[in-house]
């Protein structure tokens, strides 16, 4: 049976996106239909998920916002509101039929988390690029498979986190780009421990947790809420499962680690240049937690294979923690150091490699976005690493090649949880 819904749902894509599942970008007036412009132009997008996240992300420059999605009908009024009316925007309840319009370029995905994976990865298929909302996935089975599925079809992928790249990085007072280079240059030493903390400046936000007893509530009557679970297992309707308060739970999200972890996490795997591996060993003290609600955790410890540390602080119990800290010297929040003259000393070194960080261009000219899916899902890992070893309640040994645990079959299951029918990845 489930072999037939998959033959099923690959013939609706199949069906409905044809041809147009090319492999680079080409004028929509070749693809059908007139007065359209050209992607040298105005790229056009589609926006999948409009609550508020999705409805601030309208407006970027060089795009043009011409679709949206969403399963709930107040949220479908409150984006066409915000686009003056939406003259012109089409509107859809099934992202599977927006995604085969011809006049789309790029596919802005804001669903909470749960979709991110099928919704991309159909999107790729379809031969849309994508701008996807953190964190990139729920599982690292779906990170595998998306990477898979983008690089398959020749999309380009942006993954909504910005920090290794552009504006102060929360209490370090600075951009990454100077971290980058003093971890480069080696004044630090080598292997290097990262704290983070609400001491070195960064927020686990504990107040996304779930309810342990929710009680059945009617339906309104503007929720799809079966669509809204999409791959989620079934369970019964209560306000605090959807819309702003679903990170509280683990079928959809992961509390303040889902929320707020890649964009703690993804500089560090950018400046301790780990980009293309993961931690071997994920350490957690933390209360048993509930299996539906997310509760909160006291401390998140990986280890690298080199012996660099990522320590995810959550109790806030190290006051005077460096935000790193090596054999040689700490930088603490604020760029302060215990180095003397450090930006003296710093300026004799290179500055790190330029990135790729305009999206517009990048989808323009065919170019890997500094933020992508292969280090997208790398530092999406860590996360979910970390939601692993709590739901677990115990430590774990993790191989960064394989992308599986070692010697692990309980840890293993939770790398690919099974999604609901007729949805799969």
């Amino acid at each position: 049976m489930k072999s037939k819904q998959k033959n099923s749902r690959r013939l609706f894509l199949k069906n409905s996106i044809g041809a147009l599942a090319a492999f680079t970008i080409v004028p929509r007036h070749v693809l059908g239909g007139t007065g359209y412009l050209a992607p040298s132009d105005t790229l056009t997008k589609a926006v999948i998920g409009v609550g508020g996240m999705g409805r601030g992300h309208f407006a970027y420059a060089g795009t043009k916002t011409v679709a949206v999605c969403d399963v709930d009908t107040r949220h479908i009024q409150l984006a066409l509101d915000a686009l003056g009316g939406g003259k012109g925007v089409k509107t859809f309840r099934d992202y599977r039929e927006l995604i085969t319009l011809p006049e789309v370029d790029i596919v802005h995905i804001a669903t909470p988390p749960h979709w991110h994976g099928i919704i991309a990865a159909d999107a790729a298929r379809a031969g849309k690029d994508i701008w996807c909302e953190k964190p990139m996935t729920r599982t690292i089975g779906e990170g595998k498979r998306l990477v898979e599925a983008v690089q398959q079809h020749g999309r380009i992928f942006r993954l909504n986190t910005w920090f290794r790249f552009s504006d102060n990085f929360y209490g370090m007072g600075t951009t990454v780009k100077p971290i980058k280079k003093l971890v480069e240059s080696g004044l630090l030493g080598w292997p290097l421990k990262v704290t983070v903390s609400r001491h070195t400046g960064f927020d686990w936000k504990f107040y996304w947790v779930g309810k342990t007893h929710l009680e059945p509530e009617p339906i309104p009557k503007e929720l799809d809420y079966d669509r809204w679970l999409g791959p989620a297992p079934y369970k019964p309707y209560n306000p605090h499962r959807v819309h702003t308060t679903f990170r509280g739970y683990w079928d959809y999200d992961g509390g303040g680690l889902g929320d707020m972890g890649q964009h703690y996490i993804d500089p560090v795997q950018y400046f301790l240049g780990k980009d293309d591996t993961s931690p071997v060993q994920i350490e957690v003290d933390a209360p048993q937690q509930h299996d539906d609600a997310v509760g909160t955790w006291r401390k998140i410890s990986y280890t690298y294979e080199d012996g660099c540390q990522i320590i995810l602080d959550g109790a806030g119990t190290e006051e005077n923690a460096a935000y790193i800290e090596g054999p040689k010297g700490k930088l603490y929040p604020g760029f302060r150091s215990d180095i003397p003259e450090l930006e003296r000393k710093l300026a004799a070194f290179p500055d790190p490699l330029p990135q790729v960080t305009d999206f517009v261009d990048a989808v323009k000219n065919r170019k890997k976005f500094a933020l992508n899916e292969s280090n997208g899902h790398r530092s999406a890992t860590i996360v979910n690493l970390g939601k692993i070893a709590l739901q677990l309640g115990r430590s774990l040994k993790y191989d960064p090649v394989k992308q599986e645990f070692i010697n692990d079959e309980g840890a293993n299951r939770l790398l690919n949880p099974p999604l609901r029918e007729p949805w799969f990845m």
